[in-house]
């Protein structure tokens, strides 16, 4: 068996980006801030994100890039998001425009996709107007660390293969920024695993050292200390960075570095391709739907939480139809999303008993018969024999396709074949 060293030197070898890929990425970016700064007036775009930092990985070609306004000249006039776009159509043929509490906007240049982000040149994180004020210092926060970039990069895939990465809503996960804060913590990406694995809930990482012991639950706003972890921004001492990170995330984490201290392998940093063929395997002598959902446009952290109240919906209407799941999930890798369901392989009755009041309660027993004709009494409660409504799960689903709540959330649903 490889010892972590050769495990983690092999990784390495996968994940980072090659001479020739930095090269490439290099020039378009290059070429891409040329375009933009020489229409940009009282502002500078400069490059952000991970690629700023020499944490992103291979086969990754997405960047920030931040115009910084003059911060005196617009902190408290002007749209800086309207400003940015009259320089954009200047430059560039296609753009798009992403809604968010600051509107940000996104090109992509041949293989490359570059989000395009104005915010306020600040020095100080209390001066921000914007979250997105405060990526630079970001950026220079964690560039203070260069020597742990690699165990950065091995964070991110690991993360990544463990289904644990992302801060978006729909996802509750840790982002870049946390995934760097706790490599540079702990020192190296292995004595994150191995403290991960003891984690519990209200583990408390403070980097700079803000707060006393456990006095951060006591000064932070109750909003920002719901997540079972949290991590005290070392640029920003009342944000916690890990607000985003859910329960579910949090844990599997933990079990995903319990598993691989245990048993290290490379597997731990290949993240496992959803296949379908997989799920009919799984589902053999059971009944699996498959449903191929069209989102709405917008921005992908709205579409993603909506698809999420939409599987969530379809599965509470299976089971108050009596239909029960073994297994459920989605998968979106592509424009359109697939929802499953794995279901007990059942004939359903065409009548099923409904349980009413006790008998005691007669104003609900009357308001129950007036509603139910066929009722019994039996053990002090009534009881209706009630024909249901739907046999086949296929026949409920079609009867969604019009529900309004799921039309709010998605645009179309196409049942596929087994």
């Amino acid at each position: 068996m490889k010892n972590t060293k050769d495990i983690f030197k092999e990784v390495i070898s996968r994940i980072k980006p090659t001479k020739e890929e930095e090269k490439r990425f290099s020039d378009r970016i290059e070429y891409v801030l040329k375009k933009i700064n020489r229409r940009l007036k009282d502002a500078t775009a400069v490059l952000g994100g991970s690629v700023i930092k020499g944490t992103w990985l291979r086969d990754v070609h997405d960047a920030d890039i931040f115009v910084c306004f003059d911060y005196d000249k617009y902190k408290d006039k002007g749209n800086i998001s309207n400003e940015l776009e009259k320089a954009l159509k200047h430059e560039f043929k296609k753009i798009s425009k992403i809604h968010g509490s600051r509107d940000y906007f996104q090109i992509k240049e041949q293989n490359f996709t570059f989000e395009i982000i104005p915010i306020l040149s600040i020095k100080k994180a209390e001066q921000a107007k914007n979250i997105t004020d405060v990526s630079p210092l970001h950026a220079r926060w964690v560039n203070k660390h260069r020597e742990f970039r690699d165990e950065i990069r091995l964070t991110k895939q690991f993360f990544k293969a463990a289904n644990v990465y992302g801060a978006e809503s729909y996802i509750k996960g840790f982002s870049g920024y946390v995934c760097e804060i706790l490599t540079i913590y702990y020192k190296s990406f292995f004595n994150l695993l191995k403290a991960a694995a003891k984690w519990k809930e209200k583990t408390i990482i403070d980097v700079k050292h803000h707060y006393r012991n456990k006095e951060v639950l006591f000064i932070l706003n109750k909003s920002k200390i719901q997540s079972p972890l949290i991590i005290v921004d070392p640029v920003q001492k009342d944000r916690n960075a890990a607000a985003a990170v859910g329960r579910e995330k949090f844990y599997l984490l933990i079990e995903t570095a319990k598993k691989f201290i245990k048993n290290p392998s490379a597997k731990f940093f290949e993240k496992e391709k959803f296949w379908v063929v997989d799920l009919i395997k799984r589902a053999r002598n059971k009944r699996l739907i498959l449903l191929e959902i069209q989102p709405h446009s917008g921005k992908r952290d709205i579409i993603g939480c909506k698809l999420v109240k939409a599987l969530e919906f379809i599965k509470i209407r299976f089971l108050t139809n009596d239909f029960r799941i073994l297994e459920y999930g989605w998968n979106w890798e592509n424009k359109n999303a697939l929802f499953y369901f794995v279901l007990k392989r059942e004939t359903l009755s065409k009548k099923k008993v409904w349980e009413g009041p006790p008998i005691d309660r007669k104003e609900h027993v009357n308001f129950f018969k007036k509603k139910y004709r066929n009722t019994f009494i039996k053990d002090g409660k009534i009881y209706a024999n009630v024909d249901r409504i739907y046999l086949q799960p296929e026949d409920m689903i079609k009867s969604l396709i019009s529900n309004d709540y799921l039309k709010d959330k998605i645009k179309c649903i196409k049942i596929k074949n087994e």
